[in-house]
Order: C-alpha cells, then sequence, then structure tokens
C-alpha cells in the first residue's frame, strides 16, 4: 500500500508528464480524489461486511481556443499505465474540442502556487471496533448502520503550474437503534459519532444517549392534525435545513437569473432573524479551501447577518458572466463548510423553552415547493417526539411540513442553543465524501405542518 506523500508525488509526476504534450494554445487541469478506507456494514448489532477500499479517480479537463472538454478515469496506480491512458485521452480531447463552440465565459486555468495541507488523525483497530459493536449484540439491541474511516485526498494541478492538496484521517459511524412501539411500528433513534480520534469511551456515551430515548420510542404514538406548531429542532435537523441554502440560495448566478431563494431577501421585502447569522468557515477543515480550479477560497466569509444577505458565492465563471468580482467559490456556487453561529438557549432549558410542540431529531425528503418564496417541504424521521408542559409525553407519527426559510430563519425564530454540533458529511456515493457543516439547534415558533 503506498504512503499518502508516494500518492502525491504520483499525482504530480503524471501532471508533469501530460502538461509537457500540450501546444502553446492548449491548457489542462487535472483533479485526483483518493480514498483509502475500511468500510463496515452491520445489522441486528452483527457485522455483516467488512471491506477495504483504496481507490483514485481522476478528472481531467482540456482547454483550448476558448473551449473545453472534461474526461474521467479510474487510475491503476501504475504511473506508466496510467500515463498511456491519459495520453490517449488527452489525444482525444484535441480532436473534440475542435468541434465544440466557443465557451465566451470559459475561465483560464492560473497558477495560485503550491500548498499541501494534512490532517493526521487517530483511528480506531479493526478488532476494537467489533468488539465495541459485539457489546450491543450481547443487549439483544438491533444496532444497525455503517462505518467508514481512514485517509481521503483531493488533489489539483494545471499546466500554469498550480499544485494544491488537501488530505485527512477520519471517521464517522452512522447508526440507528430500532425498536417496536406498542402498536408493532418499527422505530428507531438516529446516531452519528465522527471526527479524527476514535474514543470507544465516547463512542459508549453516545450509544448510551441513544439507548435512553429507545423506552419513549416504545409508547404509542401521538398523532397529530395539519396545524401550526412550536418546534425544536436539533442539530441534525438544522444541518438538513442549512442545506437547503446551497439549492439556488446562496448562488449569485442563480439570483442575477431570477431562480434564487433568496430573492426577495436580497430585494429588502423580508429580513431574517438577527439570532440567524452564517458564514463559510473552512476552520473547520473538513474541506479543502481550494476550488476545482485551484482558487483558494478566502479562510472565513459572512454569507447572512443582521438579517441580511452579506454575500452570495461567486464562481470565476459567474465573475466573468456579469462582470462582478468573484469569491473563489467552486462551479456550483454551494456551500462547502457552512458554519450558523450559536446563540444562548441552554441546552437544560431546550424542553422548558419549547413548552408544548414537536421535538425534531432529524429530517429528510427536503425539496422546494415554492424557490421564489424560499418554501420547501420535507418530512420528519426517526425519534420525534411530542412534548407537553416541557416534558416529552410521546413518539409522533411521520409529519410532513410545508414551510418557509423566511419563517424558520426569520419572524418564527425564537431561540438558538449556546452549543454547537460539527455533522461530518456521511455520503458514499462512488466515493466517500468530504465537508460537514457546524450547526447548534433552534426554536421556531409557528412551523406549518401539512400531513
Amino acid at each position: 500500500m503506498k504512503t499518502l506523500e508516494a500518492h502525491r508525488e504520483n499525482f504530480k509526476a503524471l501532471s508533469e508528464r501530460l502538461y509537457s504534450s500540450l501546444h502553446q494554445s492548449e491548457s489542462m487541469t487535472l483533479q485526483l480524489a483518493f480514498e483509502d478506507q475500511d468500510y463496515l456494514r452491520f445489522n441486528q448489532s452483527k457485522v455483516r461486511q467488512i471491506t477495504h477500499v483504496e481507490q483514485a479517480r481522476l478528472c481531467m479537463r482540456f482547454q483550448s481556443n476558448g473551449r473545453r472538454v472534461v474526461f474521467s478515469l479510474d487510475l491503476s496506480g501504475d504511473l506508466h499505465v496510467d500515463t498511456r491512458s491519459l495520453i490517449s485521452l488527452v489525444a482525444r480531447a484535441k480532436e473534440e474540442v475542435r468541434v465544440l463552440p466557443e465557451d465566451p465565459f470559459l475561465c483560464p486555468f492560473e497558477n495560485h502556487g503550491e500548498h499541501h495541507e494534512h490532517h493526521a488523525g487517530s483511528l480506531p483497530p479493526l478488532a476494537e471496533l467489533l468488539e465495541a459493536m459485539g457489546s450491543y449484540e450481547a443487549k439483544r439491541l438491533d444496532l444497525a448502520g455503517l462505518y467508514a474511516g481512514g485517509t481521503l485526498l483531493r488533489a489539483t494541478s494545471n499546466s500554469a503550474g498550480l499544485h494544491q492538496s488537501f488530505s485527512s484521517d477520519s471517521f464517522f459511524l452512522d447508526y440507528s437503534l430500532f425498536t417496536l412501539n406498542a402498536a408493532g411500528d418499527h422505530k428507531a433513534v438516529k446516531g452519528l459519532y465522527s471526527g479524527r480520534a476514535w474514543s470507544t469511551p465516547v463512542f459508549r456515551e453516545k450509544m448510551a444517549a441513544s439507548e435512553s430515548e429507545l423506552p419513549v420510542l416504545r409508547a404509542a404514538n401521538k398523532r397529530l392534525e395539519p396545524s401550526r406548531y412550536r418546534v425544536f429542532f436539533s442539530p441534525k435537523a438544522v444541518d438538513a435545513l442549512i442545506g437547503m441554502f446551497s439549492w439556488g440560495g446562496v448562488s449569485y448566478s442563480a439570483y442575477r437569473q431570477g431562480e434564487s431563494a433568496l430573492q426577495k431577501l436580497m430585494a429588502g421585502e423580508v429580513r431574517l432573524s438577527p439570532q440567524f447569522r452564517l458564514e463559510e468557515d473552512f476552520g473547520l477543515s473538513l474541506i479543502p479551501r481550494f476550488n476545482s480550479l485551484g482558487e483558494i477560497a478566502p479562510a472565513s466569509l459572512p454569507i447572512i447577518a443582521h438579517g441580511d444577505v452579506k454575500n452570495l458565492l461567486i464562481s470565476s465563471r459567474t465573475a466573468r458572466e456579469y462582470g462582478v468580482t468573484g469569491n473563489q467559490a467552486d462551479t456550483g456556487e454551494a456551500l462547502r463548510s457552512p458554519v450558523m453561529a450559536p446563540g444562548d438557549l441552554s441546552s437544560s432549558d431546550i424542553l422548558e423553552r419549547l413548552g408544548t410542540g414537536l421535538y425534531v431529531s432529524n429530517l429528510h425528503y427536503l425539496n422546494w415547493s415554492d424557490r421564489l418564496n424560499a418554501r420547501f417541504t420535507g418530512m420528519t424521521r426517526y425519534a420525534c417526539f411530542w412534548v407537553e408542559d416541557g416534558q416529552i409525553a410521546a413518539p409522533i407519527q411521520d409529519l410532513r411540513f410545508d414551510e418557509s426559510l423566511f419563517t424558520l430563519f426569520g419572524s418564527g425564530l425564537e431561540a438558538v442553543t449556546e452549543g454547537s454540533e460539527i455533522i461530518m458529511a456521511t455520503d458514499t456515493y462512488h466515493q466517500r465524501a468530504l465537508g460537514g457543516t457546524k450547526v447548534p439547534g433552534m426554536l421556531v415558533d409557528g412551523v406549518r405542518f401539512t400531513l
């Protein structure tokens, strides 16, 4: 198995060989996504699959005379084999680019320097993981989920001389504890343990907290009528809500095309709560500051503060199209490292401040229902409870809500917790994802549930 430094050097050597084949009017950038990971899948507290994955995916962008083609392939790890494959793709790119229309907003590749960043971690031996999982089988608990842990590397270079890389050792354990309620319905508590340094005692503390919710889940569901309710959203639920800002919310391109969910906010027709402050903060060190062009974003960038938008995300392509100054956003102009500021609501006061209403631990199936009014829909999920007079009374039947960001983060926002959680990305489509958020919980009044 190659060391991380060996993969960086292999990528650099591959880049240099390809760039040497370019003519004066041609340019190229290469992006590498590499992972060296252990994956464990389990259910009913038994490990069902143990897989080690070591894979590298390369994306090549070739530009000539204002035109561009993009290819990607999986690397074998053999420099000579990969070089031959890519030289063949370069030849193909030179042919295909000739028949493409010119792109007036195509960004030239620039040299933004050379920088390498690594965040070392302490990951558990597989034997320790297996022992930890086995202890819950002995308790006869139905524990299901996925563990992923290892090293992730992202690197980019271009023919102008740029070379950037970001690597991190990290893990996540995305799990659920299942049980049956009084009616025989399956109910579950959802948990996430993630970070760079595994601790079995911390893992057991998290599991104990999840187990403590099971007795309440075994009670009969509380059926609620469609109405407006007071709601406390846990950090995991807030993480899902913040994600909506990346779907055509904070994109400058979407705003200029009249498709942003924040159009009314930008026009001054509405304001958000001064308690809601959102920024892009790469100090979390969960994802590289450089984008697909190798441009380095500001270490922090305020997005929303004092009820108004301070900055939208502007990629270099968008900057060229609309004649504005970019802020090194990536092509999709989505949040990459969002942080929502905490407030002053103590965790011990959450239920008392909620009074009577809903405690929502997780959300899913979020999507826009009326984007121009920032209205979206979604559903509650896992351990969500009905609270009466500051006490958890019963689990609820899953509910669908339809509400506006202007209510949740504006007129309806009553309080934000003083504590925040880092919610690490758990996507594993094609490869394990980088990134995450840091968010508090929040108390909102008047959330509209439709069924």
